[in-house]
């Protein structure tokens, strides 16, 4: 039996990552800040539930102890965060980073000698199509997916020799409630106040018609068993036309669109 550690696996994706790979027969250890405090009616029925802090290095390093051998990681734990790149605080987008990238990559640090070793691993890094399609007032956000998404990349061709695959999914617009979660950030009497508040307010449009977390999770397994994992699964948002247009269309041309799609008229 395999064995999968998801990180966040107390909600949204994380949570239906989670329930599929138990149906699919794989040994699951999910990650919470608390796990005590999940309620039972949130847990999933056969998930092993795993203290993280993926801010605390002492934690991670304690959390992968814990799991033991691991044959799956998926790294889905994070934060959203908005605001003006003038305006929002350098220790906000350090704390970002610690749980959007760094937290991460010491996890697939820690568990990856063990995969080589073994000759069979899958890490998955779940990011986000705002990496490949940035959105203003996002930039934070969208530059760390971008960075899980570089890391995952960049490491492929080191692992793969070991039998060891490392892809990234990239989800459109979900419906998880995560706007309602997100951190933002704008200065009282901000002269960026305005497009601001519409970019969000289509943000969470978008989110609340999006697509559900058990679609992103079915393209996360999909990933996981596949015999050689692609290196970018998209799911959501009309993902294979979007992806099609960026290739196609001129960079300027494709920002507009892009702008105009979240209330902006450059």
């Amino acid at each position: 039996m395999r064995t999968a550690l998801v990180t966040g696996a107390s909600s949204g994706i994380g949570k239906a990552v989670a329930a599929r790979l138990v149906a699919d027969g794989f040994r699951v250890l999910g990650t919470s800040r608390r796990p005590e405090s999940i309620p039972d009616d949130a847990r999933v029925a056969g998930v092993e539930y795993l203290a993280l802090d993926l801010t605390d290095d002492a934690s991670i390093a304690a959390c992968v102890e814990a799991a033991g051998a691991v044959d799956v990681l998926v790294n889905n734990a994070g934060e959203s965060q908005s605001g003006p790149l003038e305006e929002v605080p350098s220790d906000a987008i350090q704390r970002l980073f610690q749980l959007n990238v760094f937290g991460a990559v010491r996890l697939t640090q820690l568990v990856l000698p063990g995969m080589r070793d073994r000759g069979y691993g899958r890490v998955v890094m779940v990011g986000s199509m705002l990496a490949s399609f940035p959105v203003a007032y996002r930039s934070t956000y969208c530059a760390s997916k971008a960075a899980i998404k570089a890391f995952a990349m960049s490491a492929r061709p080191e692992a793969t020799p070991y039998g060891v695959w490392l892809t990234t999914v990239e989800p459109g617009s979900i419906a998880t409630g995560i706007g309602e979660r997100r951190t933002k950030y704008l200065a009282e009497g901000s002269p960026y106040a305005d497009e601001c508040t519409t970019v969000i307010r289509e943000l969470d449009r978008k989110e609340r018609a999006g697509i559900g977390a058990d679609q992103v999770a079915a393209t996360v397994v999909d990933a996981i068993t596949a015999d050689r994992p692609k290196p970018l699964y998209a799911v959501g948002s009309n993902a294979p036309v979007v992806f099609a247009l960026r290739r196609l269309v001129p960079r300027g041309i494709l920002e507009k669109v892009v702008n105009r799609q979240f209330g902006l008229h450059r």
